[in-house]
């Protein structure tokens, strides 16, 4: 069993590898490979993909990686491999982006990234530090957290999706923002599960389980 982690250049690649790394060998998950090479992507058994920054910039730099958006695309979608999406990692599922210019997602859960516009004007954006989960449907990765755990959050943009069933938990700023979505094989985080202490690395934990 081997997961890998998406290295483009783009993501907070020490802390998420050590999380993933101490929960694989806590669950007995095989091991964890940082990887750029598509090919590697493609064999593996489940993919993470980090993101930090803005979202135009990152679906750059993974284009950039010859083969790597299309590898990670065929080990999610044609071979059905559980997928984890971690902030802009997360947005990328999107149809579309509108930070800074419109910019196409995955499509993988329809649905938009758009700016954080709190109803409050005391609070500030980007959204950044701890937050209190609201879970909006059950899901296999979500087994033993709870409504009220807490997850460390940094972003100026939310995802907006069309169905309400891929919106799998919330948190409030001033208005709902998305904090995790999925569907079938696939599912993505806007906080930082990595940095989120128990309730991060019970997530991460479910996911070296999950079998879609």
């Amino acid at each position: 069993m081997r997961t890998v982690l998406v290295d483009y250049d783009s993501g907070n690649l020490h802390s998420a590898r050590k999380a993933l790394e101490r929960m694989a060998a806590e669950t007995g998950a095989g091991e964890v490979i940082l990887s750029s090479c598509p090919q590697e992507v493609a064999r593996a058994d489940r993919i993470v993909l980090p993101g930090d920054g803005a979202f135009p910039a990152c679906k750059a730099q993974l284009a950039g990686h010859g083969g790597l958006a299309e590898a990670i695309g065929e080990a999610v979608l044609q071979r059905a491999r559980p997928f984890l999406g971690i902030c802009v990692g997360m947005q990328m599922m999107a149809t579309v982006s509108h930070e800074y210019e419109v910019t196409d997602g995955f499509g993988w859960i329809g649905g938009e990234v758009v700016q954080i516009r709190p109803s409050d004007p005391s609070l500030k954006v980007p959204h950044m530090g701890w937050n209190d989960l609201i879970l909006d449907r059950p899901h296999p990765v979500l087994a033993g957290i709870e409504t009220g755990d807490h997850a460390y959050f940094v972003h100026s943009w939310h995802f907006r999706v069309n169905e309400p069933a891929h919106l799998l938990a919330h948190c409030d700023y001033g208005g709902p923002i998305t904090a995790i979505v999925g569907r079938d094989n696939m599912i993505g985080t806007q906080f930082h599960p990595e940095k989120s202490q128990a309730a991060g690395l019970r997530l991460i934990a479910n996911f070296l389980r999950w079998k879609p």
